[in-house]
């Protein structure tokens, strides 16, 4: 079924031509500067565009309007204040502004090169191509991630290979595109592979169609998105694309993550007074097994609202519904303000509905505390009665907090974290509405029923130097004896062993401790010499074979020009 794209295609060629003021393209996933603008939203504190955005990617223009304002802000205040931009940060600053000069409004003198290929190759520092006239921008850059990694107990070479294309641009402030191609081989710690296989239904994480390499250990892949997106009506966007998505404050999200392949989808955004308003259809594939045919499509809505409720606190109101049947589209759910629970109720219930609530909130300009509730069922009487472990009591929680310039070192940054969720959230009865797309989850990537505590400490010293130390730990219930105990979301929930004594852990314990040592530098603009240093543990605690622990450590080296930097936080 092509609805989505049939939509897309009426609205482009018929109505948007005539309403469209600009356009915005957005910063790609992984950009180096989403850490940046979380540090400016909580030294701003108040301001109401990085407040009320908790849906990403950014928009390449609003990150440029505020970053011109911290910038002129910074300017003008006395040493020591709470918003002024530091050295590190002026620097970054300065680079955001270069890699997004479409939007910038003063002097752009600083972005030249000194010493152009030709006249025409790196004429910019940001870009290898660019043309950046009246009514026409491009940028075009070349990609490249070159990983070289050794595993102790792992015979085989680790590695990743990718190389290919990106461009971005925009035609008389009324279209803004952007694309972006690249062929992969890989292959991943030895944990990575089983995790391609643990579910039943192979899948690369993050990762589309692939090909099995190198006697099937490891897989080669294309990784290619693109969107086309226009402003009209002042206050709406729509972008028509084939990307990712990701809605939440917190290095994870309950509600909608990067994490699985990219989809299809047409969004539609409403940016007005103290709201933001986003309404996302999807077109997913649906649960398969490798090979070349035509696979199954199923179809989704997304709907999230953020609300400045003050100028230092934002909630948000979270609503998707996954369509039951493969190959069906219910049209009910076109109606973008539409109460999604209700409308799915007026269709006898065979969809799969996620309600949520999510806040942020900035304290002193240097802390920030977030969080996301989550319900996927909910029934009184069984919450009242939560002790019994109802399999139905479905919910999630997000709890974490930031903390930026630690004991007042500039540029030392902390954030913790802790994720929660109940066994069989995000599956349903059909093993068609449950929440995944080609075959992997579209929220938390260890699925359900986990505890799950983040630790990250990021320094940056100087603009072209990081550092990051990140540490996860997760506890999650896994199967039995072939039984369904609720963490594998592509599993028919009426497969389960019984009703109640149901808890977080439920089947068979297993525990992950992944600690992770990055060092970066950036030798020229958009390249990046790293190194990483991985101690991964899993432990199984089976009540029948007795506790087993498997240990490695995985040393990485590489290169990385243009793109969003491959992890194994799993």
């Amino acid at each position: 079924m092509q609805f989505i794209k049939t939509v897309a295609r009426l609205l482009i060629i018929l109505i948007l031509p005539c309403f469209a003021f600009s356009q915005s393209t957005y910063l790609p996933q992984g950009s180096q500067y989403e850490h940046f603008l979380d540090r400016l939203t909580i030294k701003m504190q108040t301001n109401p565009e990085l407040n009320i955005f908790t849906p990403r990617p950014f928009s390449s223009k609003m990150a440029v309007d505020v970053t011109e304002l911290a910038d002129s802000l910074s300017n003008i205040a006395s040493p020591g204040e709470t918003y002024r931009l530091g050295k590190t940060d002026q620097a970054t600053a300065q680079s955001l502004l270069m890699n997004n000069s479409e939007w910038v409004s003063g002097s752009q003198a600083s972005f030249q090169s000194k010493h152009p290929i030709w006249n025409t190759i790196y004429k910019t520092r940001a870009n290898f191509f660019e043309v950046n006239e009246k009514d026409f921008f491009l940028a075009v850059n070349p990609v490249l991630q070159f990983q070289l990694s050794d595993q102790t107990g792992n015979p085989e070479q680790v590695y990743l290979n990718t190389k290919g294309l990106t461009f971005r641009g925009r035609i008389a402030n009324h279209l803004g595109f952007s694309s972006y191609i690249t062929d992969n081989q890989e292959r991943g710690p030895d944990f990575f592979q089983d995790r391609v296989y643990a579910s039943g239904y192979p899948a690369v994480p993050g990762v589309g169609y692939f090909k099995n390499f190198k006697s099937g250990t490891a897989f080669d892949y294309w990784d290619a998105r693109g969107s086309i997106d226009f402003d009209f009506w002042k206050y709406f966007t729509l972008q028509f694309g084939y990307d990712k998505n990701f809605i939440g404050d917190g290095y994870r999200t309950l509600f909608l993550s990067d994490y699985a392949a990219p989809y299809l989808f047409l969004k539609l955004n409403l940016r007005i007074w103290k709201l933001n308003y986003q309404n996302i259809l999807m077109e997913l594939i649906s649960q398969h097994l490798p090979g070349d045919y035509l696979y199954p499509k199923k179809y989704a809505v997304v709907h999230h609202l953020s609300v400045n409720a003050t100028k230092w606190l934002t909630v948000g109101l979270y609503g998707n519904i996954a369509f039951g049947g493969v190959n069906h589209f219910e049209f009910s759910y076109l109606n973008p303000v539409i109460f999604l629970p209700a409308a799915q109720q007026e269709n006898g219930s065979p969809d799969k509905t996620t309600v949520g609530f999510d806040f942020k909130a900035n304290i002193a300009h240097s802390v920030q505390l977030y969080g996301q509730l989550l319900f996927n069922e909910f029934v009184w009487s069984q919450i009242v009665h939560y002790s019994d472990g109802w399999w139905g009591n479905k919910q999630g929680l997000q709890l974490g907090i930031k903390y930026i310039d630690v004991f007042k070192v500039k540029n030392l940054d902390f954030q913790a974290e802790m994720n929660v969720m109940r066994p069989y959230t995000y599956s349903h009865n059909d093993t068609v509405a449950n929440w995944s797309h080609y075959n992997q989850p579209l929220a938390h990537p260890f699925g359900a029923n986990f505890f799950e505590l983040i630790g990250i400490l990021r320094y940056q010293p100087a603009y072209r130097w990081n550092i990051e130390l990140k540490y996860i730990y997760n506890r999650q219930g896994l199967d039995s004896a072939g039984e369904n105990f609720g963490s594998n979301i592509l599993l028919n929930y009426e497969t389960r062993p019984r009703d109640y004594s149901f808890y977080i852990g439920s089947g068979i314990p297993a525990t992950v401790v992944n600690t992770t040592a990055y060092l970066s530098y950036q030798l020229k603009e958009n390249f990046f010499l790293e190194g990483t240093i991985m101690y991964r543990t899993f432990t199984l605690h089976d009540p029948t074979a007795g506790t087993t622990k498997t240990s490695s450590t995985t040393y990485t080296f590489g290169i990385r020009l243009n793109m969003f930097r491959r992890q194994y936080d799993y």
